[in-house]
């Protein structure tokens, strides 16, 4: 049974459809939520959303932090920043994940570390989506 998933960021709407299950980075861990799912509200942390379609293909969404709100037929993610796979430059991921390590190395004040071991977080997550899909999209299919 599909259920209905609606995943948006304050900039714009990531998706709007149906899938079979999909799965969310809560706080606790990850959680896969499929149709007829008791209603919840949880906490996100940082991320991947993954959107398991009818067809058997994935979409990735990389999200850092949100709420989410099951209901039996619907979920709805409010991320607080998020990125579709196709949208993520890795150049720029890259370069940040580099920036990040750089200031990260130089032993900066004790308050400075968590937001630059945040940022390396991120980074990392944007790099795996992003080459997720690369990968997925160069597999070619065979015929045997």
């Amino acid at each position: 049974m599909s259920v209905q998933v609606e995943v948006v960021s304050p900039q714009r709407v990531l998706f709007s459809g149906e899938v079979r299950m999909v799965s969310v980075p809560a706080t606790d861990g990850y959680m896969g939520i499929m149709g007829r799912h008791a209603p919840l509200l949880s906490t996100l942390s940082i991320g991947e959303i993954i959107l398991h379609e009818e067809s058997g293909e994935q979409t990735s969404i990389a999200i850092s932090g949100g709420v989410v709100e099951v209901r039996p037929n619907k979920v709805i993610i409010l991320a607080d920043v998020g990125e579709a796979a196709e949208d993520i430059d890795e150049d720029r991921a890259q370069a940040a994940l580099e920036r990040a390590k750089e200031s990260l190395a130089s032993n900066p004040p004790p308050e400075e570390r968590a937001p630059l071991i945040e940022s390396i977080r991120r980074s990392n997550l944007r790099l795996k989506v992003a080459r997720k899909r690369r990968r997925s999209s160069s597999t070619p299919f065979s015929n045997n």
